[in-house]
């Protein structure tokens, strides 16, 4: 017994010491650093892991890989801290579990390689810097979302997606999934925790520490895309919409001097009427465009074509009688469907296909629009939504209506967007949660069968 708790004093003592000589080399993550206990893994086959609040630790592993060079424990232990950081145990529910693993750790050793002390030990090898430089032709930041979609993309073989998960290993994932209401619960309130340890390390690195984070670019990126403010897509598609009277009672128009003045004449006998009609804001007029070169994923336009649908079908939103074109373009506009009433648009949903693959042009859309403009069929345009991943030729001059270009989290890099349009970056999440309020799921990759709806309620779309 007395061994035992001798080998867990160890494994303490050297975390504790990982945890000084981090905080030393990277002081604006000070309250990261801090943000876990230790516990020893009895009775767990783990080496190193985390549930977001505890690291637990196999005495054994760490006294081996201490004897090799404190550097590999320093390296696990940031590299776990960085997955808290960054919020991946959170993230995880709803992806491929295999997939989601890799990807984040792929994206925590890409910033411990592109740290410069030498407390972490020696230069990332060829392959790692490979497969850097292949992501980063599609992301600006190698961020576990962008990372996860790339490599669902590549469809990678197992012998291949084997390999990368045994150099990119250095903890288990194996807590980071909920197994019930309580593991949830605590779930949301670590992921609260490690957002305000983001936002610190964030603030300390623009600020404070701003002399002294030195070489600590690679975090700042991550942490600076992990903290940036959630979207709200129904409210942004509010503003394409224009004054209209509606059938309804207009509560806000009723008059109270009628009311009143009925009691004042007959006692007990109030004077009302209500207008029958409303003023609201609803979208009829409107544009939506879709990048359909190779460089966009299908699954992305699956999403935002679902989470539009549901918003637009809103009736808030959404007029009885519109003007909506649908049009896909790469290079030069490859169809353009009109649609002018909700069967309209559920037919076309369940029907659509994507058309394309070539290099990306935006222009042609907008040519396009001019005419249809032109000749009377849109009017009443007050804006139109490009869902794209940003690269392509931009038009030199302002239309006469609003436009937004809408892209996935972590845009390509080198994306200059002209001053005058709308630039907008939404998450999964963020197109899950719009669709949701509006009142039907988004379309989403669900391995483990369907949400808590009827399969008859939800969405299907055909495979692209």
């Amino acid at each position: 017994m007395a061994e035992k708790k001798t080998r867990e004093e160890i494994g303490r003592e050297i975390l504790r010491a990982a945890q000084s000589e981090l905080y030393l080399n990277f002081p604006y993550l000070d309250a990261a650093l801090s943000g876990l206990a230790f516990l020893p893994a009895n009775g767990m086959t783990l080496a190193i892991a985390t549930d977001g609040e505890t690291l637990y630790y196999d005495a054994d592993y760490l006294s081996e890989r201490f004897l090799r060079g404190a550097e590999s424990i320093n390296r696990a232990y940031l590299h776990t801290i960085l997955h808290c950081l960054l919020r991946h145990l959170a993230k995880k529910q709803g992806r491929e579990p295999e997939l989601w693993d890799l990807s984040c750790d792929v994206a925590v050793e890409s910033i411990l390689d592109g740290l410069t002390s030498p407390c972490l030990g020696i230069a990332p090898a060829p392959m790692r810097r490979s497969l850097y430089g292949s992501l980063r032709e599609h992301m600006k930041v190698l961020t576990a979302e962008g990372i996860y979609r790339e490599l669902l993309r590549r469809d990678l073989p197992e012998y291949e997606r084997a390999r990368l998960q045994r150099e990119f290993f250095a903890d288990d994932h194996g807590l980071w999934d909920p197994q019930g209401k309580k593991d949830q619960e605590r779930n949301e309130r670590q992921d609260q925790k490690w957002r305000a340890a983001s936002e610190r390390a964030q603030t300390g690195m623009e600020t404070v520490l701003a002399g002294r984070a030195v070489g600590g670019e690679a975090v700042y990126e991550q942490v600076k895309v992990a903290n940036r403010p959630g979207v709200d897509y129904r409210a942004f598609l509010r503003r394409f919409a224009v004054p209209r009277e509606v059938q309804g009672v207009d509560a806000d128009g009723f008059d109270y001097g009628f009311y009143a003045y009925g009691l004042r004449l007959y006692g007990n006998l109030p004077l009302v009427e209500s207008p029958e009609t409303r003023e609201e804001k609803r979208i009829e007029d409107f544009v939506i465009a879709i990048d359909t070169s190779m460089s966009t994923s299908g699954e992305l336009v699956r999403q935002f074509l679902s989470a539009t649908y549901s918003i637009l079908k809103s009736t808030e939103t959404f007029s009885t009688r519109v003007n909506i074109r649908v049009i896909q373009c790469d290079d030069r506009v490859r169809d353009d469907t009109a649609l002018h009433d909700l069967k309209d648009l559920k037919a076309y949903m369940e029907n659509f296909q994507l058309i394309g693959g070539s290099a990306t042009d935006f222009r042609p859309v907008f040519s396009h629009v001019e005419e249809l403009r032109a000749a009377g069929e849109l009017a009443g345009l007050r804006g139109l939504i490009y869902f794209t991943d940003g690269m392509g030729r931009y038009p030199e001059k302002r239309p006469p209506y609003e436009a937004a270009f809408v892209m996935p989290e972590d845009p390509a890099l080198g994306i200059d967007v002209p001053p005058w349009a709308i630039r907008l970056t939404l998450t999964e999440q963020e197109l899950e949660a719009a669709a949701h309020q509006a009142g039907e799921p988004a379309y989403t990759e669900n391995p483990g069968g369907v949400d808590e709806r009827d399969e008859d309620d939800l969405l299907e779309l055909p495979e692209l």
